[in-house]
């Protein structure tokens, strides 16, 4: 197991991504602390993965508060003394052309996206530090690499995201911290799958392997990126995508 008694810690892990990623790190051996903003959801994630016999903890938390992860942080040390990996998965979409976007829209999404994967290092940053070892994944995308059609927002914090990591991938290295980036494209969470069935064709033509990824593929790649296999990956911003953006 590759993950065996690492202490993770997932954000908006209560469904798409996030719950594959913690099933993912289950499976690998790993203590988890799943956040999410909505607890019922994340609750019955951990309540899964916990009764297949992984050590796992839910956390209600809103990562544009600096505070909430602070505390979210507190717990973990306080029930296992370390934080070994941290996944910035937590992001929301408000889209609209520029155009059509709305201060309130361009600022909720600022929050989330960005701001919450700065809170969430933040918050994880003393322990790193103070053990000598982490790794830190943020969530980018294949919009941040090359923007979208009506996502100003989304794909400005994308972008920045992928900024961020390779900031931290300089400042932290030597303190024994790692920081990498995953570009997922058009993965088959519910809300892609939620679209029109004709917009998804039409997706669907864009990708060479012809179909949408799953969760479970952005995972795979969070869980090597975790390992000790890639302790020589830092700085690195991995696209996902089935080469969409060929």
């Amino acid at each position: 197991m590759r993950l065996k008694d690492k202490v993770a810690l997932i954000t908006g892990a209560g469904s798409g991504i996030g719950q594959a990623t913690a099933e993912k790190f289950a499976r690998e051996g790993a203590r988890l602390a799943l956040c999410d903003l909505n607890f019922e959801k994340v609750a019955r994630v951990a309540e899964e993965i916990a009764a297949a016999g992984t050590d796992t903890m839910a956390l209600r938390a809103d990562v544009s508060r600096l505070a909430d992860m602070n505390i979210a942080v507190k717990h973990v040390l306080e029930a296992w003394g370390r934080v070994d990996v941290l996944v910035n998965n937590a992001s929301i979409t408000r889209d609209a052309t520029l155009r059509n976007m709305t201060e309130e829209r361009f600022d909720e999404v600022i929050a989330v996206n960005l701001k919450g994967v700065y809170n969430s290092a933040q918050a994880v940053l003393p322990s790193m530090l103070a053990q000598g070892s982490g790794v830190i994944l943020n969530a980018s995308s294949v919009a941040g690499l090359h923007g979208n059609f009506g996502q100003t927002n989304y794909a400005a914090t994308k972008s920045g995201v992928i900024g961020m990591t390779k900031t931290w991938a300089k400042e932290l290295a030597r303190k024994g911290i790692r920081a990498n980036a995953v570009c997922p494209g058009f993965i088959g969470t519910d809300m892609v799958r939620a679209m029109p069935d004709e917009v998804l064709e039409e997706i669907r033509a864009r990708v060479p392997e012809g179909r949408l990824g799953t969760p479970e593929e952005v995972a795979n790649v969070y869980a090597f990126l975790a390992s000790d296999e890639a302790t020589y990956v830092n700085g690195a911003v991995i696209e996902v995508s089935g080469g969409v953006t060929l």
